[in-house]
């Protein structure tokens, strides 16, 4: 695979976004990366996801980044690392229990947590942001869809924080946190379980999720517990990282939250335009498993490529118009994956995401930085580490 462009993404300092990005995507549909090929163009994104000559790539992040111990386990374990006949199984098990019936019926909840933490907002006029607003909504909003009371939602969001760490590129670095944050989740999945087996939970997620592995008949505890596990951890680190990230786009764009407060109706676009303009999770990973062509590329078999979601949503063939603009209509984003892989959650989120920025967008007028963000590096999932603001209340 000569003459492609290459991209340093082992770089903190390299951005999915940046300059360098761009240039090779204007090269060429894919570039050469230290973690195998990028896939920067739209229609190469879509038609990689969809062909089943390529499994879920992310299975060997662990040995990508050299990381081991409990987490990698659990992550090679999991319904994300899992092919074939026991991804589809797990997947079929996971997906009814969080049908979108029962996660709107969790709406209300959703929306009254977000207007909690909003009404302390109302009392200050700055705050660093991902600890006063988007790690305690989403870990409320996780221990209301397992059934928890929402003050325990520290031990949550907390230790799902620090899982998300695994999945950066200075994943080694956090080798320790993430570690115990697997195994203090791994245990309160189990004590979750054994409240549904003493009759205690009969309304939850994990109920439901327990009900479908009962039904099933043909799946482990520890399958069972890695399935409630991923669901703790892709369903905080995303809502909490978005959040962020999305506010931050609008204290650049100023003018689109204007928009956003004259009209309500825009917010679901206004969350899709997040993942598209600053995703949290940078690509989606797949590995061929076996030779296969594209275009004027054979890609050898046990080839990883990750798919950038930010590239391919702003590829010049499909985007003319690539400014942040939740009035913009765009095409479908691959923030979420595809093909046999599409996330199972990605409902909750967009679900509870919309409840908090409805909250938001009455609560701020404007909204400034109070000081320097500090940022993950914009590779593998991103997302603030620390989020200073001010605003103007409405």
């Amino acid at each position: 695979m000569t003459g492609l462009p290459y991209l340093d993404l082992a770089d903190p300092n390299v951005s999915t976004r940046g300059p360098e990005v761009l240039a090779a995507r204007a090269s060429h549909w894919c570039a050469k990366t230290p973690f195998g090929l990028a896939v920067l163009r739209y229609r190469q994104v879509g038609q990689i996801l969809r062909d089943r000559r390529f499994r879920q790539g992310s299975y060997n992040w662990p040995d990508t980044v050299g990381i081991e111990g409990p987490f990698a386990e659990f992550w090679r374990a999991s319904v994300i690392g899992r092919e074939g006949p026991e991804h589809q199984k797990l997947r079929a098990l996971a997906i009814p229990a969080l049908s979108e019936d029962y996660v709107l019926s969790l709406k209300p909840q959703f929306d009254e947590i977000a207007a909690d933490l909003c009404a302390k907002l109302r009392d200050i006029e700055a705050c660093e942001f991902q600890s006063a607003f988007c790690e305690p909504f989403a870990g409320q909003a996780i221990t209301t869809l397992l059934g928890m009371p929402r003050s325990d939602w520290p031990l949550v969001a907390h230790n799902a924080a620090d899982l998300g760490l695994a999945m950066g590129i200075e994943a080694r670095s956090y080798q320790d946190r993430f570690n115990t944050a697997c195994e203090t989740l791994f245990q309160l999945a189990d004590d979750l379980v054994a409240r549904v087996r003493r009759g205690q939970d009969t309304a939850s997620y994990v109920a439901r999720m327990v009900a479908e592995f009962d039904r099933n008949g043909d799946c482990s505890h520890d399958e069972m517990l890695n399935t409630i596990v991923i669901s703790i951890f892709g369903g905080v680190d995303t809502t909490r990282a978005l959040l962020g990230l999305g506010l931050s786009l609008f204290i650049d764009h100023p003018a689109q939250w204007a928009v956003l407060r004259a009209d309500e109706t825009l917010v679901p676009a206004a969350v899709e335009e997040f993942i598209r303009a600053r995703p949290t999770t940078t690509w989606a990973t797949r590995e061929a498993m076996e030779d296969v062509t594209i275009g004027d590329q054979t890609i050898p078999k046990g080839t990883v490529l990750h798919l950038l979601v930010h590239s391919s949503a702003r590829d010049p063939d499909i985007c003319d118009h690539p400014a942040f603009d939740i009035t913009a209509k765009r095409r479908k984003h691959f923030g979420f994956g595809g093909g046999a892989h599409h996330c199972i959650g990605h409902f909750v989120a967009r679900t509870d995401m919309a409840s908090a920025l409805s909250a938001l967008r009455r609560t701020f007028k404007t909204i400034s930085y109070d000081g320097t963000p500090e940022w993950l590096p914009d590779s593998g999932n991103t997302g603030a580490l620390s989020l200073p603001i001010k605003y103007e209340v409405a």
